[in-house]
């Protein structure tokens, strides 16, 4: 981005300080801000009977040319179709974490995950595949013709956003027309085509199904949540966020963020980052700006997702495998949470899903088949478990509070 034009932008944002939040997208299902949580096949009818939450998300994974992607899970891209209908029939909308590229054959083995991303968009055999399953995938959700979410390749817009010169995604290359698919035929190499691809593949084979863009906050080049930069450095990241996103030209419905996929003492204890991961208000603060900005630039609602469950209450978080603490519940649900989620609304966010992203992180079930645990306190966990979940029960207890009490509208 020129000088003279980031500035420009900038100036929008801050000038945009008094707009109105980002509306719901057309066909959203809710009116009011709702909760949701991972969950796995035939888990509905449990997690609606825990409280009353809009939506339930489930991976799909396994790389599109290794012979163990979600395809193959059930006959013909089944998974979907059941997943779908067993969370519709309980009155939930099911979201559906498209995350294939990654795994996928050549980069799978890459252990560069960025080199790994963008090469396997290079690759027409590899996106030739990934078009395909992903018509396979529209064409099972259409079966409900209900309303369903699919999150579109979490982390690879963030890689891409980084490899962009001039914040512009059409000088990132990927192939797209190229495959010879017909249905993609005259959309441009680009990752700009790449979006484009998938908003059109969506509009032809599932119209009532909302795509779901990935926004990361890292994707500037610098991660705010570690590098805690002043007010006007998180504008500036915001502003480069917004204008690659613009430069995709394609009408995604919503936007998907996160506050991070493990648990802060899983950081601390696991990869040793000296408790960087744990979030003060300050954080929360620079967090909300960032989301403001890019709502209000981009014109997008935002589902906070994979929001880690661990707790600082409850004695099950001793911070052993499975049992890590965390604190973005309680700020999210816990004392004083409305005047933060309402800060959240204002920055455009309208939903909260909830799942820690890899094994050894605390779940809101019993994950770690271990019951009802209660070892001594630390840190100040005192309260005795209320359920066999990993994380003491907590996270259901403030969920069923959050449904309680008056809605939150959008």
């Amino acid at each position: 981005m020129k000088p003279a034009l980031a500035a420009a932008l900038i100036a929008t944002l801050c000038l945009a300080g008094t707009a109105s939040a980002a509306k719901p997208p057309h066909r959203w299902p809710s009116h009011r801000v709702e909760l949701g949580l991972t969950d796995s096949p035939g888990g509905a009818a449990a997690l609606r009977h825990s409280a009353r939450f809009g939506f339930r998300y489930q991976y799909l994974a396994g790389g599109v040319n290794t012979g163990s992607g979600w395809s193959g899970w059930n006959p013909d891209g089944t998974f979907v179709s059941m997943y779908a209908r067993e969370s519709l029939a309980h009155h939930i909308t099911p979201v559906f974490t498209y995350y294939m590229l990654r795994q996928s054959l050549p980069g799978r083995d890459d252990g560069n995950e960025p080199h790994a991303d963008l090469g396997n968009l290079r690759n027409t055999a590899t996106m030739r595949a990934l078009f395909q399953d992903f018509e396979l995938l529209l064409r099972r959700a259409n079966e409900s013709h209900d309303t369903e979410v699919v999150h579109v390749e979490p982390d690879m817009w963030g890689y891409i956003e980084q490899a962009a010169k001039r914040n512009d995604a059409a000088t990132v290359p990927v192939q797209v027309s190229a495959t010879g698919l017909s249905e993609l035929a005259g959309l441009p190499n680009n990752a700009a085509g790449l979006a484009q691809a998938f908003v059109r593949l969506r509009d032809r084979l599932a119209p009532h199904v909302l795509l779901g863009y990935m926004l990361s906050v890292w994707g500037s080049g610098t991660d705010i949540q570690y590098a805690d930069p002043p007010t006007r450095q998180v504008d500036g990241f915001a502003a480069h966020s917004v204008a690659f996103f613009r430069s995709l030209h394609a009408p995604f419905d919503v936007t998907f963020s996160e506050f991070s996929d493990r648990d802060a003492a899983f950081k601390q204890k696991v990869y040793g980052d000296g408790g960087r991961s744990w979030w003060k208000a300050a954080d929360f603060r620079r967090n909300i700006r960032f989301l403001r900005d890019y709502s209000r630039g981009t014109g997008q609602a935002i589902v906070m997702w994979q929001i880690p469950v661990g707790n600082t209450e409850m004695r099950a978080e001793n911070n052993t495998w499975g049992h890590f603490q965390d604190n973005r519940v309680q700020w999210l649900l816990g004392k004083n949470s409305r005047s933060h989620l309402r800060q959240y609304r204002a920055a455009g966010v309208i939903a909260y899903l909830f799942g820690g992203g890899a094994d050894g992180t605390t779940c809101a079930c019993d994950r770690r088949h271990d019951g009802i645990t209660d070892p001594p306190a630390i840190n100040g966990n005192t309260r005795t478990s209320l359920s066999a979940d990993d994380d003491g029960g907590l996270f259901r207890e403030l969920a069923r509070r959050f449904y309680r009490r008056a809605a939150l509208r959008l």
